[in-house]
């Protein structure tokens, strides 16, 4: 039977997965949104531009005949800034209870008897998700930045067109980007990169403070927190060299056993970092448990740090049905039984393969999982 604290560790490794899917979903929702004023964005740009004029072109006339774009553009990002303050304050309230969900789970009832577990409040949560910065920034500055920013991209694209002697069309297709690439062409493009990566290093962020706060109201259970990073190709190389590292479980996280610091800590390192961290439960003799505790109980709360389990060997330890969800049906099936491993499902820059990708690379395995 597994003990406790490597219980933990594969739910651990799994929430992650979980979070990321979340991620994604969350991405997903705040890019529609952006991109739900891209009608009437076009059809101010066209206005604004043609009202500007060759002749009468000004940097203070492009300000006023541009006061109507940038008013939509400051409106979109305040709305994003809004979904994604009850977003990251909703992954905080959910971390924590997760938490204390999984505690309840795992650690035995005989144990939980005699140590309580601790709480984190609404208002704690509110403060991880709110008020504390990351990479540099609160949330709603990082939304700030993000609004100014593509207000420039647009103010530069019409300045280049205009001093090329563009059309109107020209100037709004560098601006918007063409529907033959997906728009990916465009000034803004890039506006769409950067708010994935604010939005991914929120919930990250607010996630691991949770996670932080959950541990350390809980100290008198918990002995030290471990580094678990996702190990693939998109891994960096900070979060490579700390993953399965120890720390203390306080605000300090000193090493143990090593040298190498916390920083700001797993899923929140650097940008869009993916990593995060698991307890270590102390010992039943280390708790000063009652002696009366089942052989079985005992041997489930040993202390001791769990074997080393990457993301790799976690999923294949995992069901069928968990597979194909993390994976999706056909990579799962390809995983189980076409012979391939989880690293040849990325390209060398860490970029998901497709499916059309992965069959032209080994259509051996395609054939052994019959797909």
């Amino acid at each position: 039977m597994a003990t406790v604290n490597e219980q933990l560790q594969s739910a651990s490794i799994g929430h992650a997965v979980d979070l990321q899917h979340l991620s994604n979903a969350e991405v997903r929702k705040v890019i529609k949104l952006l991109n739900s004023v891209d009608a009437d964005l076009r059809a101010r740009l066209i206005d604004a531009i043609e009202r500007l004029g060759a002749d009468s072109y000004t940097a203070k006339h492009l300000n006023a005949v541009l006061a109507s774009v940038l008013e939509l553009n400051k409106s979109i990002y305040a709305s994003i800034g809004k979904v994604m303050a009850e977003s990251v304050f909703d992954v905080g309230q959910y971390e924590v209870e997760y938490q204390g969900a999984l505690f309840a789970r795992v650690i035995p009832g005989q144990v939980l008897v005699e140590v309580q577990l601790n709480r984190v409040n609404l208002a704690q949560v509110r403060e991880i998700a709110l008020s504390r910065p990351f990479q540099g920034r609160l949330l709603k500055e990082w939304m700030g930045d993000l609004e100014a920013g593509r207000a420039v991209k647009i103010r530069d694209g019409i300045r280049i067109g205009m001093i090329e002697g563009q059309t109107t069309d020209q100037i709004v297709r560098r601006i918007m980007g063409t529907r033959a690439e997906g728009y990916a062409d465009g000034l803004i493009e890039r506006s769409r990169r950067d708010l994935e990566s604010v939005v991914r290093t929120a919930i990250s962020h607010t996630a691991q403070g949770a996670r932080e706060a959950y541990y350390q109201q809980n100290d008198d259970l918990i002995d030290e927190v471990r580094w678990l990073s996702t190990l693939d190709n998109k891994t960096s190389a900070p979060c490579r060299l700390r993953d399965r590292l120890v720390y203390t479980n306080d605000i300090r996280h000193l090493p143990v056993g090593h040298k190498v610091p916390w920083l700001s800590g797993p899923g929140k390192l650097h940008w869009c970092c993916r990593s995060t961290s698991m307890p270590i439960i102390k010992s039943y003799e280390a708790l000063r448990l009652s002696r009366g505790l089942p052989e079985g109980t005992r041997a489930s709360m040993d202390g001791q740090v769990p074997q080393s389990t990457n993301y790799g060997d976690w999923i294949k330890s995992q069901s069928a049905a968990r597979q194909d969800q993390v994976l999706g049906p056909a990579r799962g099936k390809l995983l189980r039984d076409g012979g391939l491993d989880l690293d040849q499902f990325y390209n060398d820059k860490g970029k998901l393969l497709t499916l059309d990708q992965l069959r032209e690379q080994d259509a051996a395995a395609f054939a052994r999982a019959g797909l």
